[in-house]
């Protein structure tokens, strides 16, 4: 790839509390190789040469957002669940309906969608909590991982780097119940039959990485814990866990295990830097200790988290304990990383009734660098010199965004203000518009394929 220039007009820079304004930032092969604060509103230093054909970006240019926890299916069930009363457990109900309709094919075109809506929002990368691994009743596919590339091919037509976290669902219960109807689609049997399949998927694209994930305490028994913890070690790869979302898992592994969840995955050593809590919405003040101590990360989602009403997790307290934070849209209620990052200050407040809990640029952190890093993706998130050449650019002329200081940014903007993304150094969005998937035409024929 050739070298590429962008003239930012303003840009968030890494340890820096707001954006500067006036920046040349310089890739080449996929790498940001400079970046250059044009001192004196837009004169170039000595030995810098701003050639005619830099990509001029109005408004406020930030790192690649990272999508820390996504279920691509989950897009099909927006807009309805709202019919009435209920809950996470009565949701759910409605999300298997979903899964049961779900081929390779299918659900190539719904991810390649969703995915394409992800750019459209600035995520340039994306964690793929992915559980729905078989055929009807559980029978596996001729490939025992067609629908993992299927998820593979999705991230490269929409243009994002993919992180497949193989997410490890045995069981119906933290009492050990059987899976039935829906659920079959989703077990191995036992936690060494899961790995032997990951092992067997190796995709081949170099924006494709692989993960592990134990879906929850209710779906991995606690003898085979180790064993999902252990292959991600052994690998390399981090790790997540849905931890804690809802009261209920509590109640029912004190009730089998005498104790929280959090401290039964500690005690099979699960907890750790490269291990991501996803939700953390009702822990313990000792689960707080637990995982800042073992630097486990936490990934709060929470346009879902309110969407399916399960809570508001201790965002401030587990930060201060030692927790990096990241944000993911789970669900995909919204898909729009500043509400998400945004909420973790906007929720705190409701829960504490006190503002003031994260500064603007621990916010951006929480949707770029730290996602990443959850992710497995160290070198991006940042627009520094070797990371990778993620841009994003959001207006600052907009209904919304129109006399907002750029450091009010993260506060005011949408996911429809973003008007440029870039992706490993490749234009993906341009002007508002996905540069290769007409992403409104195929949601709807991708939705409409799985829901009528």
């Amino acid at each position: 790839m050739p070298l590429t220039r962008w003239l930012a007009e303003y840009a968030w820079l890494p340890d820096h509390a707001e954006p500067t304004p006036d920046v040349l930032i310089e890739a080449e092969a996929g790498r940001i190789t400079a970046v250059t604060p044009l001192v004196g509103g837009g004169a170039a230093p000595a030995g810098v040469e701003v050639l005619g054909d830099a990509v001029r970006l109005p408004g406020l240019t930030l790192p690649g957002l990272a999508n820390a926890h996504s279920h691509a299916f989950h897009r099909a069930l927006r807009g309805r669940t709202h019919g009435g009363r209920g809950d996470f457990w009565s949701w759910r109900d409605v999300m298997y309906d979903v899964a049961a309709r779900l081929d390779p094919d299918s659900y190539l075109a719904l991810a390649r969608a969703a995915y394409a809506e992800m750019a459209l929002a600035g995520i340039t990368c994306v964690g793929e909590f992915h559980y729905l691994h078989h055929g009807p009743e559980g029978r596996p596919y001729a490939d025992p991982n067609a629908m993992s590339a299927a998820l593979v091919e999705a991230a490269a037509h929409a243009g994002i780097r993919l992180t497949l976290l193989d997410t490890a669902y045995l069981t119906a219960g933290v009492d050990g119940a059987e899976l039935v109807g829906t659920q079959r689609r989703f077990g191995d049997g036992d936690a060494l039959r899961w790995a032997e399949r990951v092992d067997a998927f190796r995709p081949e694209n170099d924006h494709a990485r692989r993960g592990a994930a134990i879906h929850s305490v209710r779906a991995v028994p606690a003898e085979q814990l180790a064993t999902v913890a252990g292959w991600a070690d052994r690998n390399g790869m981090p790790l997540h866990v849905h931890l804690s979302e809802q009261p209920a898992e509590n109640d029912a592994c004190r009730a089998v295990h005498g104790c929280t969840p959090t401290r039964l995955l500690a005690d099979h050593g699960v907890l750790g830097p490269h291990t991501t809590a996803v939700h953390a919405t009702h822990p313990t003040s000792g689960d707080v200790a637990l995982l800042g101590e073992s630097r486990t990360g936490v990934c709060l989602c929470p346009t879902t988290e309110r969407d399916l009403a399960d809570g508001i997790g201790p965002a401030r307290r587990m930060a201060e304990a030692g927790s990096p934070l990241s944000v993911g849209s789970d669900s995909h209620a919204v898909v729009d990383l500043f509400e998400e990052a945004r909420a973790v200050e906007l929720d705190e407040r409701l829960r504490t009734r006190r503002r003031g809990h994260f500064s603007p640029a621990e916010l951006v952190t929480a949707a770029t660098v730290a996602g990443h890093a959850a992710l497995g993706w160290g070198d991006a998130g940042r627009l520094s010199v070797g990371d990778r050449a993620d841009l994003v650019t959001v207006r600052l002329d907009s209904a919304r965004t129109a006399g907002v200081p750029p450091v009010g940014a993260f506060f005011a903007a949408t996911a429809a203000d973003v008007t440029h993304v870039v992706v490993d150094g490749r234009t993906v969005v341009a002007d508002g518009r996905h540069q290769t998937v007409d992403v409104p035409t195929e949601l709807r024929h991708a939705i409409g394929e799985v829901t009528s």
